[in-house]
This record gives C-alpha cells, structure tokens and sequence, in this order.
C-alpha cells in the first residue's frame, strides 16, 4: 500500500472484541493498577529488572512505574496480532547497528521489512522505518492517537516507551511486513519489545556497564537481563568478544529456556577475515559478522554470498556513530568533526581507539564538543578521551520530543571533570544549553585541529537537527 496514505479502517484498529465485566466499570483505575502490579510481581524477582520509568497516562499522574513488566503493553496489543517475522537485538553497545545492518540486507534482498530502534534521531517518528525509510508523519501520528486513545480508555498507564513500542508493532501488522528488526529499548527480559511471540532470531551484542541503577550492578546481572530475548528453539547469535563471565551467563540462560542453537561470529573464521581486510574497525567487524549470521538463520532461502551482502552495507550510513561531518550548514564555514554517541565506557573506549588512531597521530590537540544525559558515567568518557592538551567546550541538549525524563547534565559539572583530568581551565568553554554557540566556539578554538563531538546520542540529534534546518532554509 502506499505509505504516504491514511491506513484503511482506523477507527476500527482497537475495536474491542470483549465488553469489560460489570466490576471494570466501578473501580477501572484499580483494576488496572492491580493489574500491573500482578504482572509485576510474577515477572520480578526481587528487584531484578525494576526501574523508576515515569508513566505518560493522566489515569495514575502520581505514580512512577516502578517496572520493566510485560502488562501494560500486552494490554495495548493484544488485540494486534504478530503477522510479522522478527528479529530481536538487545546489547549494550552495536545493537543499533546491527539493527541497521539486517534491515539494509533484508531490504536489499527484496523482503519487505520495518526496523524499531530506540531513541529516534532527529523526529519522533524517525525510529520506525519501513524498506529503509522513515514511516510517514501521518501514519506514524494516526497509529500514535490511536494507541494513546487506547490506553486512555482503558486506564492502562503505559509508559512513553510502551506507547512508542505498541505504535510501532501496530504499524507493521498493518503495513504488512514480513520482517521486523527490533532494538531492545532497555535490558531485555523485561524490556517492551520482548512482548513479541513470534521470533526468528534473537541477537546479543557486546555487554557493558550501563544503565546499573535499571539492570543490576554487575555485568554479569546486566547480561541475564540481556539473555531475556531469548526463546526456546529459536536460534542466537552472540557476540563472543564479550567477557568471558558474560558468555557464561547467556549460555547458561539458553540452556535454561531451551535455545540449543548458539552461533559464534568467530566461528566463521573466513567472514572475520574478510570483513577485517575490508578495513573495518574491530568493533564493526563484530557487528557486521553478528548481522551477517543472523541474516543467513532468518532467511536460509536468500542469497548469503559476501559479494552480494558487502557493497550493501559498504553503503550504509549510521549517522551519530563515528560520522564525519562538515560544520559549514550550522557555522557558515567549512570544518569537519567527527560526531560521535558515545555515552558510556565501552563505547568511550571504541571512540578513543579511532581517534588516537586517525586523529592524534596528526594532532596532539583535540576539541571536544560534550553534552551528557544525567546520571550517565561522564568519568569514563573523560577518562578514555579528554587529554591535559585539549579543549573542552561542554553544552546541554534541549528536551528530548516524547522523553521527558531524559535530562542534560549541567555543563559546569563535565567542565570540572575535565578540568580534574588535567584540561587548563582557560581552554574550557560553557556553552549553555547553546548548541550552535558550542559549535561555533570549538571551530575558532580548533583552527586546523581536529574537533569531536560526543557523550549523548542526544548531542548527536541536536546538531542533526541544526544541519537539517539550515539546508531547509537554502531550498
């Protein structure tokens, strides 16, 4: 169908097929708050998986969601059929490209496929794609009204995510896909997305500290959580250059759930080798070989062949991560920058190898352009990145179109921390919560060095958003 056009009988799209007994209409928002905690209470153990997620409803305005559980948006969907094949990705770090890796060869390979990755990039609606673009705002708005509509009426109180989540999956029944790559929100188990039925493959990317306070303190409580994804007879692949206490916990996790069928990227020892000689990072060849398996178990029938699947994906572009920029649209000159979202150890980690790599060993000075969402671990990103000889400008991103609880760190805080890894204070800059200023300040502070934006994906929407604005007034 044409994706620009209104979907045919939307007022139809929740029609309830059971009237609600006699007692739902006496105490709704009773019911429904049992019914939360319910589910809560049999998905939990302890206080595995809970997190303080703020609910969107008017039903409940002054209680937080204090789970990760599978009610809220079972309740939202569960007159939604999966007509759908999916693909489910959780991991730390590479998720979003190995999403976006699958969706191109899906796409590429004549299947008609939607991604959901989490959060969106520049629009709210950016995150759901359909064969490789966007869905249309007036789908997207029509499917969203809706759901909300739902959740009103039914005194449900799903959370932002939830909402987002159950939008999506109802776009894909009817838009009639036949594949879905899915990027899980947060964790796994008990993650919105994990509501799905029918799966093909499950994918676990590389496992890092991030998000303690939601998953658990250790890595290996945050990997159970991850392994959440997992079913019974349906195929995983994972990435073996996690820790060791990692593997162990998603082998031991499979086992328990009957998923008998594990696959290895490093088992394809001929994949490795070809994707490294291309000239990939070590990071994105694990991405590439986790996507690449996974293609091959969901679609055995399509052709795997690396002369076929390599120029496809040599021609993605995933905006945010180690993208170079020119600045000229925002700043009215020609810069380059490298924009990056890198918001916690590992992905510190990655940033820095590439930038000692292709930027330090021309430059011993770099000027960094930082934003950061509250909470997060600043100190690792100074800590892999920020040298004595560099420059710091530190900035806030503005609010985040359906997150509200997504806050920016206050640039004095990420100036001092740099300050306390050796930065000379006179070549640190607060830019508010002026993101252009920022930019305009690292461009005159930098000269001919190499400038670096990172610490939030957030960050990376914001200057994205700028760029795009300034073209638009060209045209």
């Amino acid at each position: 169908m044409n994706q620009g056009s209104s979907l045919p009988h939307a007022d139809r799209l929740y029609a309830p097929r059971h009237k609600h007994p006699p007692i739902a209409g006496q105490c709704p928002q009773l019911l429904a708050l049992l019914g939360v905690l319910l589910v809560t209470l049999s998905l939990c153990r302890g206080n595995e998986g809970c997190c303080m997620l703020v609910s969107s409803s008017p039903v409940h305005p002054n209680i937080a969601m204090i789970d990760l559980g599978l009610a809220r948006i079972g309740h939202l969907l569960r007159h939604t059929p999966q007509t759908w094949k999916a693909i489910h990705v959780a991991g730390t770090n590479g998720k979003g490209s190995i999403c976006a890796y699958l969706s191109a060869m899906l796409n590429a390979s004549g299947v008609s496929c939607a991604r959901f990755t989490s959060p969106h990039l520049i629009d709210r609606w950016d995150c759901i794609t359909i064969n490789e673009k966007p869905v249309p705002e007036t789908i997207f708005r029509q499917v969203e009204g809706l759901v909300k509509q739902r959740d009103q009426d039914e005194k449900i109180g799903a959370t932002e995510f939830e909402l987002l989540a159950a939008t999506a999956f109802e776009i894909f029944h009817r838009l009639k896909v036949e594949y879905g790559v899915i990027e899980v929100g947060l964790g796994g188990k008990l993650d919105a997305t994990n509501i799905m039925e029918h799966k093909s493959v499950t994918v676990i990317a590389k496992i890092g500290l991030d998000h303690q306070s939601f998953l658990g303190n250790t890595i290996e409580e945050i990997a159970l959580q991850k392994a959440g994804i997992i079913r019974s007879g349906v195929p995983c692949v994972i990435d073996d250059s996690n820790e060791s206490s990692v593997l162990r916990v998603i082998q031991d996790h499979a086992k328990e759930v009957g998923s008998l069928e594990l696959h290895y990227p490093s088992s394809d020892s001929a994949l490795v080798q070809v994707l490294t000689e291309e000239g990939y990072e070590l990071h994105q060849v694990q991405n590439l070989a986790c996507a690449f398996l996974a293609f091959r178990l969901a679609c055995p029938d399509l052709d795997h062949s690396m002369s076929r699947l390599l120029p496809i994906v040599k021609q993605l572009q995933w905006p945010g991560r180690l993208q170079r920029i020119d600045l000229f649209p925002i700043i009215g000159r020609h810069q380059e920058a490298l924009l990056d979202g890198a918001h916690n150890s590992q992905s510190a980690e990655v940033l820095a190898e590439y930038v000692n790599k292709h930027y330090r060993s021309r430059s011993q000075q770099i000027t960094w352009v930082l934003a950061a969402s509250k909470g997060k671990d600043v100190d690792s990103i100074m800590s892999h990145n920020v040298q004595p000889s560099d420059q710091v400008t530190a900035v806030q991103f503005g609010p985040v179109d359906g997150m509200p609880w997504v806050k920016a760190e206050d640039p004095v805080n990420l100036i001092n921390q740099a300050i306390r890894y050796g930065v000379d204070t006179q070549n640190t800059h607060n830019s508010g919560d002026d993101v252009r200023a920022a930019l305009e300040w690292a461009s005159k502070a930098a000269g001919d060095s190499p400038i670096v934006i990172a610490g939030s994906l957030y960050l990376v929407s914001s200057v994205l958003r700028l760029m795009r604005e300034a073209e638009s007034q060209k045209v």
